[in-house]
This record gives structure tokens, C-alpha cells and sequence, in this order.
């Protein structure tokens, strides 16, 4: 039997479940911990950011859980196809803050990249943009993480990632087809080629065009020209063979701000559905455990099972709901999942975001 069949079969059913590491996160330990233990929560997918030493750690983290009998999830690496808020990280000079500043922006940071001491923690960083406006003197930039499309095949070749994803936004088409055509040239057999999209551009939203060809749109569209956006890409999917997955972004990695949050996402998948091309739809920004509720009352009224999503992706909130036991395992110089009194707990906090979505295929 195919190990990885099952992922389709939930896509399929409408149970699909993603984890989120970020496309900009490079914090390996936390991403080795929180891979073992979605994986061990039944997650179908684990999206991470193009880069070897974060696969790796992935992958650690799924065969922890395999060993506890898990099954395996697709591995899906992110690109973008131009400037995008989840393909950046911050950065400031920690000489220029004064003495006296309060820091609102290690405050307001969930990732808890910024130091008391010190400037941003690259490595954990992974772009939501919340310091950029808190900071009193504006004295953060945003720096852009991305992949030259020149390394895309020989960096996927090299990782043999099961699915990939590309975060596009509208007018960038031709962008589109470019990194498509790079992602073809890798030769990688690929379960699904997921697009990522909304009508939100997100805080703080890197300034510039996106490539040959095109220029960014003077304001998000609306569903009418989004969906003609989608059934563009379709035709280029269509063209390279790719199977797609629609990854609706209600309102980018704030899944952890409150649970107001889980309606953008669920309204984005209403107005899509009748315009949408082929092809699942899955929910994504700001996803949290106020989603699920709020897709089946749309799907009550309705009269469709979850109205039609295929599933959900979690990314922030899947994160902070386990930052205390990352943090305890981290005081102990330990990883949480060599941890026996700490990983049980996190696996319990992660079931419970998870498992109500699977509970149809139970």
C-alpha cells in the first residue's frame, strides 16, 4: 500500500489537516519538536521553508513519531513567486533603540525572535510583521528571505519534498508560470502543486513588483478577480501536469491573535467556492479552534458538509499553543520530545486543535 496515500484520501474526504512551520522560520529545534509532535497528531502535511538543514529537521521529527506509530505526512516546501510577508524576516540595529524603550516590539513578537539584549533572532523569525508598528521610532526593516529561481530545481532535487507551494498574489502571472517552470525543471514527482492566495497583503507587505511582466495590483482584489487570477494559474498548472490545492489565506499568520480571526478565512472560502477552478480548497490564515465552528455553520446553511473545504492548515496558533513547553524544554537544554514529562502534554494541546477535524474519519 502507498504510505502516502492517505493525505489524498483526506483531501478527498474533506479532513485534511496542515501544519505550518513557516516559509521563513529557520529555528531547527522547535521545528524538529513541532513536527514529531503533529505528525503524532495525525496531520497529513507539514509545510516548511525551502531549506535543507529545516527538512532535515523535519524529518527527524516525523520519524520520532513514526516510531510511535504515526503515519506519514507529506513533506511540502513554500516558495513564492515574487515580495510576499511570509518569505521575510525583521531586522534592526539594537545600538540605535534607547536606553529607556519599553520594547512593545519584543512584546508583540510570538515567535519570541527578539531579544532583551540584543536585535532579532533570525533564525525564528518568520516574518508576521507585528514588531514593524510597534516600534516607537520605526526603526525595523523587513528584510526578504527567498529562493533565486535559478537554486529551485537543484534546491528541490535535492530535497524530494512530497508536495510543493507557491504564495502568489494577483497580477504576478507570469512570475507564476516562471516559478513553475522552475519548480518542473527539478524532475521531483510531485503529490500536489498547492497555491497560496487571499485578498489580504498582510502588515507591513514588502514594496515592489514581482517580475518580468507584471506589477502589483493598487489594492487586493475582490472574490470576481481573484478567482480569474486561480483559473490563470489552473491553465498553467494544467500545462505542467500538476494537480493543484487552493490554499485559501483569510488573513495571514494570525491564528494566535484571537479567535475573531477564523471567520476571514471561512468568508474567503464562501465567496470563492462558486468561482474557484478545479481543484481542493483548503483553509488557511488565521485558522484556529474557532475555524471549525464557523465552517459548519456556513456549511448548515449551506447544506454542504463543511461547505465544501477539503481541510485546514494551522500555522501561529499551532506554535504558540505549545511556546510554554518548547520554552520549559528549552530551560532544561533539552528538546521537548526527549522530554517523557513534557512532548505527552504537547500532544495533548495538539490533539486538541487537530483531532476535531478528524473526527469524520474516525
Amino acid at each position: 500500500m502507498d504510505p502516502l496515500a492517505h493525505p489524498d484520501r483526506a483531501l478527498a474526504g474533506g479532513y485534511w489537516v496542515k501544519w505550518i512551520g513557516g516559509a521563513s522560520n529557520q529555528d531547527l529545534g522547535a521545528l524538529e519538536d513541532l513536527a514529531g509532535i503533529y505528525t503524532l497528531a495525525g496531520v497529513h502535511c507539514l509545510d516548511l521553508a525551502a531549506d535543507a538543514a529545516v527538512v532535515s529537521a523535519a524529518r527527524r521529527g516525523i520519524a520520532w513519531a513514526r516510531e510511535r506509530g504515526a503515519a506519514q505526512p507529506w513533506l511540502m516546501v513554500s516558495l513564492s513567486d515574487g515580495n510576499d510577508p511570509h518569505f521575510r524576516k525583521a531586522w534592526f540595529d539594537p545600538a540605535r533603540c534607547p536606553a529607556d524603550c519599553p520594547r512593545p516590539c519584543e512584546r508583540v513578537c510570538p515567535a519570541l525572535a527578539i531579544g532583551s539584549s540584543g536585535g532579532v533572532i533570525a533564525s525564528r523569525c518568520y516574518g508576521c510583521g507585528r514588531c514593524l508598528p510597534a516600534c516607537p521610532l520605526g526603526l525595523i526593516e523587513e528584510r526578504a528571505q527567498s529562493v533565486e529561481g535559478a537554486l529551485v530545481p537543484a534546491l528541490l532535487a535535492q530535497l524530494q519534498p512530497d508536495a510543493v507551494e507557491i504564495h502568489t498574489q494577483a497580477g504576478r502571472g507570469e512570475a507564476f508560470r516562471q516559478r513553475l517552470a522552475e519548480v518542473q525543471r527539478s524532475g521531483v514527482p510531485l503529490r500536489r502543486l498547492a497555491v497560496s492566495c487571499g485578498l489580504e497583503r498582510g502588515a507591513g507587505v514588502l514594496s515592489g513588483a514581482a517580475g518580468a511582466g507584471d506589477s502589483p495590483p493598487p489594492a487586493p482584489p475582490g472574490p470576481e478577480p481573484l478567482a480569474a487570477e486561480l483559473w490563470q494559474r489552473h491553465a498553467a498548472l494544467r500545462s505542467c501536469g500538476f494537480r493543484p490545492l487552493w490554499q485559501l489565506d483569510g488573513r495571514p499568520m494570525s491564528g494566535d491573535v484571537g479567535a475573531g480571526t477564523a471567520h476571514v478565512a471561512v468568508r474567503l472560502l464562501e465567496d470563492l467556492t462558486p468561482l474557484a477552478p478545479p481543484g481542493p480548497l483548503q483553509l488557511a490564515g488565521g485558522t484556529n479552534g474557532g475555524t471549525l465552528p464557523r465552517l459548519e455553520a456556513l456549511g448548515r446553511r449551506l447544506g454542504r458538509r463543511r461547505a465544501g473545504a477539503a481541510g485546514v492548515a494551522f500555522g501561529s496558533v499551532a506554535r504558540r499553543l505549545l511556546q510554554p513547553l518548547l520554552q520549559e524544554a528549552a530551560s532544561r537544554q533539552r528538546p521537548l520530545l526527549g522530554e517523557g514529562d513534557l512532548w505527552p502534554q504537547a500532544l495533548t494541546l495538539a490533539d486538541a486543535l487537530v483531532r476535531p477535524w478528524l473526527l469524520p474519519a474516525l
